[in-house]
């Protein structure tokens, strides 16, 4: 990246402190709250982060990765969606504090969600889950699939496309 692409953090803290005077109180509220969480999900994707690449080499150096050993993929692979879960969590709020948008961007919470389902089936184990709950975790896919896809064709009206 250049630095023409880059913002520096001289020229984010005096952006911050111009739109900092133009927040009414409870805006102000809402982005010290924002900053606080975005702070605290840093903070976990790194030790997630972090976890998943010791137990990665935990593994590989015990020689204790099978390709046929689906339980060890499983487990790696709800790490990785784990850590990804987080980090789209953390973009979310990025996008708050950066454009100054609705604090519940319902199609970034759906996303979450269907992530969060993702990684469900991933380490769900079939030989020990009941098709109750395998099917209420297919309808509920299904739903947020169906609320995402209502959500992504919604048009705003014209003047709401102006703000974002």
């Amino acid at each position: 990246m250049t630095n023409n692409n880059m913002l520096t953090l001289k020229s984010e803290i005096k952006e911050l402190r111009v739109k900092w005077q133009t927040l009414s109180l409870y805006e102000r509220f809402e982005q010290t709250v924002v900053s606080a969480l975005t702070l605290v999900i840093a903070v976990i994707i790194a030790l997630a982060a972090w976890q998943l690449v010791l137990h990665t080499l935990r593994m590989v150096r015990s020689h204790m990765i099978d390709p046929a050993d689906s339980q060890t993929f499983q487990g790696l692979f709800g790490m990785v969606l784990t850590v990804l879960i987080a980090l789209e969590f953390k973009h979310t709020l990025l996008v708050v504090r950066h454009h100054r948008r609705a604090i519940v961007q319902v199609r970034a919470v759906v996303l979450i969600a269907l992530l969060a389902l993702v990684r469900r089936f991933i380490i769900l184990d079939l030989y020990q889950t009941t098709p109750s709950v395998v099917a209420a975790l297919a309808g509920a896919s299904l739903a947020l699939g169906v609320v995402f896809w209502l959500v992504g064709n919604y048009a705003p009206p014209e003047g709401d496309a102006l703000q974002e």
